[in-house]
């Protein structure tokens, strides 16, 4: 009964989210434990499990800009670090008995980190924007095409000699753009996006081609189109709901042997080394510390890319379905792994960072960060709507006033229309301590974002002993009670203000 396996992959994905564990944990271990009651998946499960991988990468295809990746720190670290984690990871894959080119496809497998942890972990940061987010999500990227390389190799077969028609692919993108334009209703734009993931996929397998490479080429054909990212937010929640599958019949193949165990465990002692090797390279290609600590931090994980390209190439019998419960574990085990460090990645930092930073090298960082604010006498942090507005008004006044925020591209557009901006990661301690504020007379912390954040910015401007004014949007009135306590000033967005002036006129009228 299909209620079954969706009703506890419910349960366990609800629970062990509510313990800051992601929900996709939860999903595998209802196939595990499915596992153990004989229970076989039906056609119905393993067509949903396909298309939630067939989702997935349409809405990877969607992302993959050219200039995302053509950055000497994106391509460099990306490449490298897949290299030397393959040069890690083959000797142990051939010592648990794989042969050479399963133990490769492994490997490099093993190499990738989860695209679906860190857009999550990004998104609910609010920190996709931000240097080291977009520099995480340009490395998945890279590692993303490998995959993908992978997938095509894996999928065997002899192509088709009208696949060379798919060469033509790039000609309907006009035609694809014009016809997006055109959709105005939201259910004919969400089964325009399930029509081009599912019809890629057909296409290309009926050219003995992988349906995953075609579902990822139909979403590149949309790449930089002004509906792209209206596209994939339609696609989103069934892609997700789909991917529930996925891990379920993974899991349901249940647990490994001993030797499965030992695999595992000797993987799981080598994700440190994974990345330590990630923060050496951004050190290398010349990166703040707090960049590299953030953006390894965000890129600790197995992939379920390791599994989409395990199931492939166990498909066609490259490997065993043995390591593919191996494969399963091992990248639930690491999303619990990544969902603690990310929890407490800010402690991490404080703890770690006098060490980290004696390995930042002495040059000009592609990140680099302020150290004085020249003589302005307002600074205004986080550059969204309000911020902006409350910056432009300083101008208006003739008042010398600051903006920074920690989306680049932000920060280069505010330039262009005249404003004084400057690039710097507000939640980084380093950047406080360096920075010299002593003409600032006034802090307006605008920024998006929970309250914690906010709270811990008041808390590390105060401890530079800055007696100034720090007044922080709020959203209610617990967060104004906790900024009270941290030091600063609240200033309630005006819906109870709005409120107050409906009723007043509303009684005036009587």
């Amino acid at each position: 009964m299909d209620i079954v396996w969706i009703g506890l992959a419910f349960m366990l994905g609800f629970l062990l989210n509510r313990i800051h564990i992601p929900p996709l944990v939860g999903y595998l271990l209802a196939g595990i434990a499915l596992s153990f009651t004989s229970y076989e998946a039906g056609s119905i499960l393993h067509e949903i499990a396909h298309l939630g991988v067939i989702f997935l990468l349409f809405t990877v295809g969607l992302h993959i800009r050219v200039e995302n990746i053509l950055q000497k720190e994106v391509l460099g670290v990306g490449l490298i670090h897949l290299a030397v984690s393959t040069v890690i990871f083959f000797p142990v894959s051939l010592y648990f008995g794989l042969n050479p080119e399963a133990a490769l496809i492994v490997s490099i497998t093993l190499g990738f980190s989860s695209t679906v942890l860190a857009a999550k972990g990004l998104e609910a940061r609010n920190e996709l924007s931000s240097y080291y987010g977009r520099l995480a999500i340009g490395i998945l990227i890279v590692q993303d095409i490998v995959a993908i390389a992978i997938i095509a190799y894996a999928g065997g077969g002899i192509p088709s000699p009208w696949a060379a028609l798919l060469l033509g692919l790039p000609f309907i993108r006009p035609l694809l753009s014009k016809l997006l334009l055109t959709i105005e209703r939201d259910e004919l734009l969400l089964l325009m996006a399930l029509s081009l993931a599912v019809g890629g996929s057909a296409l290309f397998e009926f050219v003995n081609l992988s349906g995953e490479l075609g579902a990822l080429v139909m979403g590149m054909l949309l790449v930089n189109d002004q509906k792209a990212e209206e596209l994939e937010k339609k696609i989103w929640g069934i892609k997700e709901a789909f991917l529930v599958g996925f891990f379920l019949e993974i899991g349901l193949a249940g647990f490994p042997d001993a030797d499965g165990f030992r695999f595992i465990g000797i993987l799981l002692l080598l994700l440190p080394v994974k990345a330590l090797v990630f923060f050496g390279l951004f050190m290398a290609f010349k990166l703040r510390s707090r960049t590299g600590f953030l953006t390894t931090i965000t890129l600790t994980a197995y992939s379920e890319f390791t599994l989409i390209a395990g199931a492939v190439a166990a498909s066609t019998g490259i490997i065993s379905q043995e390591m593919m419960v191996i494969l399963g574990l091992l990248t639930a085990i690491s999303y619990v792994i990544n969902a603690i460090l990310v929890r407490y990645e800010d402690l991490l930092w404080q703890l770690s960072n006098p060490v980290l930073r004696t390995f930042e090298r002495k040059v000009k960082h592609p990140d680099h960060q302020p150290v004085s604010l020249g003589a302005a006498r307002y600074l205004v942090i986080g550059l969204g709507e309000t911020g902006v507005s409350a910056l432009k008004r300083f101008r208006e006044q003739n008042e010398s006033a600051v903006g920074i925020d920690i989306n680049p591209d932000r920060v280069k557009e505010l330039i262009d229309e005249g404003c004084r901006v400057l690039y710097a990661d507000a939640q980084d301690a380093y950047f406080w301590e360096e920075l010299d504020m002593k003409k600032v007379k006034t802090i307006l912390i605008a920024m998006s974002g929970d309250i914690y954040t906010k709270t811990f910015i008041v808390e590390q401007v105060r401890k530079k002993k800055y007696e100034g004014i720090i007044r922080v949007l709020t959203q209610n009135i617990r967060e104004a009670e906790l900024v009270k306590e941290s030091g600063g000033e609240p200033v309630l967005v005006p819906a109870a203000q709005m409120g107050e002036t409906l009723a007043n006129l509303s009684i005036a009228e009587d």
